[in-house]
């Protein structure tokens, strides 16, 4: 009996050593990780204050909505980088790695897909911009002529003859030649 709970004791500072060991061990890594997020959170609120200062200076978009997307979307890539680059800090890099290349993939299985519309949003902020693609202009796309009813975001409406026909931007842009009444 004696013996058996000389043991058990043995065991238990064993355990109690090597987590203290481990501890002790990590605690700079996780430091430098608390470090590194509140420098981040620092860095990236100032990253993403100075973008937003530079988006309205320039006048880019017409409104609010385009300006909160592109900070929206740096702001999602500058979190995703600091969480990366965090999990590299306290030593986790495989998980970071794995991650990285994860998304990399998803990133371009989703660019793929959504590539017309990306296309057709792209042709749609050319045109929203051209001064001589307005409504009401007429104008030829290929071998329709027709009158420009209303530039969005990814389509054209024509009217031709009374219809109105829906052309995506993408063909649009690249086809379009204004008609000189």
């Amino acid at each position: 009996m004696a013996v058996s709970r000389y043991l058990q004791a043995g065991i238990a500072e064993q355990a109690v050593v090597g987590l203290v060991e481990r501890v002790t061990a990590a605690l700079p890594r996780v430091l430098s990780g608390l470090v590194f997020l509140l420098a981040a959170i620092v860095v990236v609120k100032a990253v993403l204050w100075f973008l937003r200062r530079a988006l309205a200076g320039a006048g880019y978009g017409d409104s609010d909505v385009h300006r909160q997307f592109v900070v929206t979307v740096v702001s999602i890539l500058l979190w995703f980088a600091v969480g990366l680059t965090f999990l590299s800090v306290v030593g986790l890099d495989g998980i970071a790695a794995s991650l990285g290349t994860a998304t990399g993939f998803v990133a371009l299985g989703v660019s793929y897909a959504l590539s017309g519309m990306i296309a057709d949003v792209v042709s749609g902020v050319y045109l929203l911009k051209d001064p001589d693609f307005m409504p009401g202009d007429t104008v030829t796309v290929g071998d329709v002529t027709g009158d420009v009813r209303a530039i969005e975001l990814r389509k054209t409406r024509l009217t031709v003859d009374g219809d109105t026909l829906v052309m995506a931007n993408a063909d649009v842009e690249k086809r379009w030649r204004k008609r000189e009444n």
